[in-house]
């Protein structure tokens, strides 16, 4: 169950962290891109939140803040993908 709450979370994340910083409409990214990016981003905002909090970071969870870390781990994701593929307006 604790695994359907996470796919939940990233998909929430993802689309927060789309609208945050939008792409291209003729760029792929439907429900199940913006969930990856969202359960992506819950992990570097897990490693961030760790790195900058200390271990009491929720990331991940079904809560405020982990929903928050997972959407700012997601923008992170999308800045470096837009480095990296030198597209202002990737993903």
């Amino acid at each position: 169950m604790s695994f359907i709450i996470f796919l939940i979370v990233g998909l929430i994340a993802g689309a927060l962290a789309k609208a945050i910083m939008p792409g291209s409409s003729n760029e792929p990214g439907g429900w199940l891109m913006t969930m990856v990016l969202g359960v992506v981003g819950a992990f570097v905002g897990g490693f961030l939140g760790n790195l900058l909090f200390g271990a009491g970071a929720a990331s991940g969870s079904f809560s405020l803040p982990g929903i928050l870390m997972a959407t700012v781990g997601a923008i992170v994701v999308i800045g470096i993908m837009r480095l990296v593929t030198g597209n202002k307006r990737a993903i």
